[in-house]
């Protein structure tokens, strides 16, 4: 059976236009494939078209909008993950209509779905610093695996890096020598210096002694490896941060199951902020491309928020009576008025 129009131009959009012309990251375009296998399942499942059948015809604006339906009502996905899916589908129906200009009507009734808006939220999950540093404290160094535990955990706070810059960290990419810092590459390939605390130095340079990476023959090396040698996955880097917020002493800040990698990072910002530094700044070591993403920690911080308030004049009235009803003499003038 001969690939349809839809095989053909979805095959080109992932594996030439996405990583060669856009740049797109490995786990964009894993992202943007697996919107495609949802819609795919959902064609084969509600309408009885199977993917090899599946054709650019098919992939009208009603079709589109009922696989968004379905996604919230029998995936139960978020309105954000909804809106993540129809986000990769404009973009291809972008591509297409550059492609096939015969399609652009189609293309472009596509593209008019709106995204949802969804109840946004200004809490921000995060820890205190006495947490923080609770829980960093937990891997025990005195073993092999609780020193990479302790430089992981403590490089995932200390630098603010997401899970998957700390797994692609290799140690080519990392400077212990002053300036100490490292180099990691976010969201969109986009490469960022992030310096390194005297602290941070001291918990890398014995355990990259150790392993051996500190020649340059291992430059490109995995700087973290799970037991079996491997480089270590995100999930591997959660599976770590859940075991020792297991181990935390239990309050009513948080649970532990609500503490991921990301918690490092958040916390990071968070403190950053409640220490005076500019949100510019802070932007900067996230690696935040507008800083309206960085504007959430100041909206989320309570605490900012009162100091704020406690600066600012006030006009409350003071407690008990106005001072007029403490004046006997007014009162009788006013009960004679």
């Amino acid at each position: 059976m001969n690939p349809t129009d839809f095989a053909l131009i979805l095959q080109k959009y992932l594996r030439e236009y996405l990583p060669d012309q856009r740049n797109a990251s490995p786990n964009t375009i894993k992202s943007y494939a697996m919107t495609f296998s949802l819609l795919a399942r959902h064609f084969e499942d509600r309408q009885g078209i199977p993917p090899d059948r599946l054709a650019l015809d098919h992939l009208t604006a009603d079709a589109v909008l009922e696989f968004l339906r379905d996604l919230e009502s029998g995936r139960g996905s978020c309105i954000s993950t909804r809106n993540q899916r129809l986000a990769a589908i404009r973009a291809f129906s972008k591509f297409v209509q550059r492609a096939r200009p015969e399609r652009l009507a189609q293309c472009q009734r596509i593209r008019a779905i709106s995204g949802k808006r969804g109840p946004k939220s200004v809490m921000i999950h995060h820890l205190t610093p006495e947490r923080m540093k609770t829980l960093l404290a937990q891997p025990d160094q005195c073993t092999a695996r609780g020193r990479r535990d302790a430089a992981l955990l403590s490089l995932l706070y200390d630098a603010g890096v997401r899970a998957q810059e700390l797994v692609d960290l290799t140690p080519g990419k990392v400077r212990l020598d002053a300036p100490a810092q490292i180099v990691v590459t976010g969201k969109g390939r986009k490469r960022r210096i992030i310096p390194l605390m005297c602290a941070m130095v001291a918990l890398l340079r014995p355990w990259m002694k150790e392993q051996g990476l500190d020649v340059l023959e291992r430059r490109d090396e995995p700087l973290f490896r799970n037991p079996q040698g491997r480089r270590l996955t995100t999930n591997g880097i959660r599976h770590i941060v859940r075991k020792y917020a297991g181990l935390m002493p239990t309050a009513a800040e948080v649970t532990q199951k609500r503490i991921t990698p990301h918690t490092f990072r958040h916390s990071k910002a968070m403190h950053l902020l409640q220490s005076g530094n500019p949100l510019v700044v802070i932007q900067s070591f996230l690696g935040h491309e507008d800083i309206s993403t960085t504007e959430m920690y100041a909206r989320a911080d309570l605490e900012l928020i009162r100091a704020a308030l406690a600066r600012a004049p006030g006009a409350t009235p003071e407690s008990g009576a106005p001072s007029w009803c403490r004046k006997p003499g007014l009162l009788e003038w006013l009960r004679q008025l």
